[in-house]
């Protein structure tokens, strides 16, 4: 058996669909005191999709043993924690995504003035953070508490068109900006969990393929950076 060289920590779906997704290049964190020595020391990531609560151990784990973090869970403040170690952190892990957000980002302020609306949609069971809204709202400027969750299934399919068969799995934002003559809307769609983890199998292969200083990067530099 290959010995992996990313172990995933996290209980949830999308912890789970990464490292199914990343096969066998991974690992899970809960299982690395059954791994021998030296697969441990081929271990060169780890990616984070759980609460936080093994966070403490994680860091310790990457800054004695030079591995990079992949943070993939929002509302950690894994920035504050992680000192001294080199950690990507991920609102999103969908690269067109993040393109669009790195876009946002550079240009968001230009349409302060105007009247912004953002609406996100993802499966009902998400109790989390809706990470890439809040981003959005950021760049543009707008309280993330006047982001619009949509968990109702009647209203995703009713209101915001999406598939019954893509509830389950889906991820949708919705930003409309107005100045009374003009209005413009810009949507995006993530179907499925494929995207997610072609993506962090290509931030991964930038992290460990460009020398990272040990500090706390926004994945969007590696956009700007011409990594992604």
């Amino acid at each position: 058996m290959t010995a992996p060289e990313t172990l995933v920590a996290g209980a949830g779906k999308l912890a789970n669909e990464v490292r199914v997704g990343l096969g066998a290049s991974a690992g899970q964190w809960t299982d690395r005191h059954a791994l021998p020595r030296r697969a441990m020391e081929r271990v060169t990531a780890i990616v984070h999709a759980g609460s936080g609560r093994e966070l403490p151990e994680i860091v310790g784990f990457c800054r004695e043993r030079g591995a990079v973090l992949i943070e993939l869970s929002t509302g950690t403040d894994v920035a504050a924690l992680a000192q001294g170690v080199p950690v990507v952190i991920c609102p999103n892990a969908n690269i067109l995504m993040l393109k669009f957000m790195a876009m946002l980002g550079r240009s968001g302020h230009w349409f302060q003035d105007s009247r912004i609306t953002i609406t996100e949609s993802h499966q009902a069971d998400k109790t989390s953070v809706p990470g890439t809204a809040v981003a959005m709202a950021e760049a543009l400027g707008v309280d993330p508490r006047a982001i619009v969750s949509v968990r109702d299934p009647a209203m995703q399919t009713g209101q915001l068109g999406l598939a019954p068969q893509d509830l389950a799995r889906h991820a949708f934002h919705r930003i409309q900006i107005d100045d009374g003559a003009c209005a413009i809307t810009l949507e995006t769609r993530v179907l499925g969990n494929t995207p997610y983890v072609d993506g962090v199998r290509r931030i991964i292969d930038a992290a460990q393929s460009h020398p990272l200083e040990r500090r706390a990067y926004d994945v969007l530099e590696f956009i700007d950076n011409g990594w992604l």
